[in-house]
């Protein structure tokens, strides 16, 4: 009896007492092996078993539905995990999304910066890091915490919204992924706008690379932006970036649910370890990048072409001998070479964009700059994911809330 006691106690999941009826000739340890390997193949039914244990019936159950269930932590958590963990992903990765810039919005020819390597290497060299690599990311990061901040607290609130009333998970978190992204866009287009050109201009009175930009900083850039363009230039490419970064959301977050389900099924835990972290939100970031990658191409575009007001035929004002005007090129070296001033997109609509993109450059000119995207937002998508769910343990233990079910119900 003291060793069916100890077997009994060393197999928890068999939910069996020592009093329970045993078949002739079966020992302790088989009985219960036999009824763990039972109530296994039904989690969900567990409530079957008139004896089981609460234990039992709990790690049946996250065994069951509940691995798969998707996470739902208090919304104050998810918005500061989520703030914290998108900035920094956004600032460790800041100098990759200026090369990346760098190339899609390149008005010489031939294009001054071409392999990944030799664009990082060139701007690290001629311009350093402050002004160089890591030029604007004052407004980055005014952008990045706010901003993500609103979108985590928008995404798990229309998440469980929908999923709630019926609709289909992927559809779910397909629109919430929308949703989140359209209400941080408020705080961070404008951040976009100031960082974008101080990224495309580098150095003050760059001597390497004229962009057309010769801003002092993010506040004399911000002034001249509004004297010389009005306040709604802040606002430069605000459709375009929501055709970008809308289905980029939309689909990253999609996709990391997807494999995060997978990894949990795959681990039969809800902690689905580091690694898996990691690669998850990685996979999940790199694939919605390039799939939305000509989106970005076309934003670059828009948001670094000046809006410079046109003048009444009989104005006899005198023109602005510095004026801050983009000439980007929409020609690809694979066809001619452009005549000095280049075609320049001259638009502010997405698809007609796009089509003289197509139409000048071909499909390698709406994936310009498809390698440092798909490694920016791999790397940072990773790093932001990884970071918003170990922040998300960490709260629990450092800011734990008296009565969580309430607060994740509001």
């Amino acid at each position: 009896m003291s060793e069916g006691l100890s077997s009994s106690e060393q197999f928890p999941l068999a939910g069996f007492n020592s009093a329970t009826a045993k078949p002739d000739g079966a020992t302790t340890s088989d009985s219960t092996a036999a009824a763990g390997r039972d109530t296994a193949l039904e989690p969900r039914h567990a409530g079957h078993f008139s004896i089981a244990s609460s234990d039992s019936q709990s790690v049946h159950a996250m065994q069951g539905q509940d691995v798969e269930a998707e996470g739902r932590p208090p919304y104050i958590h998810a918005m500061i995990a989520g703030g914290l963990g998108g900035s920094t992903g956004d600032m460790l990765m800041h100098s990759l999304d200026t090369v990346k810039t760098r190339q899609q919005g390149d008005p010489h020819f031939p294009p001054k910066y071409s392999s990944l390597g030799r664009s990082y290497h060139t701007i690290w060299r001629q311009e350093g890091i402050a002004r160089g690599l890591y030029g604007g990311w004052l407004p980055a990061l005014s952008g990045s915490f706010p901003g993500t901040l609103m979108f985590f607290g928008t995404y798990e609130w229309s998440k469980r919204f929908l999923i709630d009333h019926g609709l289909n998970h992927h559809l779910a978190y397909l629109s919430a992924g929308f949703l989140g992204d359209l209400a941080a866009s408020i705080v961070y287009v404008p951040s976009e706008v100031l960082k974008t050109r101080l990224q495309l201009q580098g150095r003050y009175n760059n001597p390497h690379f004229v962009s057309g930009y010769n801003y002092r900083g993010t506040l004399d850039a911000a002034r001249t932006i509004i004297r010389t363009e009005g306040t709604s230039a802040l606002f430069h490419g605000y459709k375009a970036t929501l055709y970008r970064d809308l289905p980029f959301s939309a689909l990253q977050f999609m996709f990391w649910e997807q494999f995060q389900a997978w990894s949990r099924v795959y681990k039969q835990s809800r902690d689905i370890g580091v690694p898996l972290e990691l690669l998850t939100g990685a996979a999940a970031g790199g694939l919605a990048g390039v799939i939305t990658c000509p989106l970005d191409v076309v934003k670059t575009r828009l948001q670094t072409q000046v809006n410079i007001p046109s003048e009444p035929e009989h104005s006899h004002r005198p023109k602005d001998p510095n004026p801050q005007k983009r000439l980007i090129s929409t020609s690809s070296p694979s066809t001619h070479r452009p005549k000095p001033g280049a075609i320049a997109l001259k638009t502010s609509s997405v698809f007609t964009g796009l089509r003289v993109i197509y139409h000048t450059e071909g499909m390698s000119g709406w994936f310009r700059g498809v390698g440092p995207r798909g490694v920016w937002t791999f790397i940072q998508s990773g790093c932001m994911l990884f970071l918003y769910q170990r922040l998300l343990h960490k709260l629990e233990v450092w800011m734990p809330l008296e009565n969580p079910e309430n607060e994740a119900a509001l």
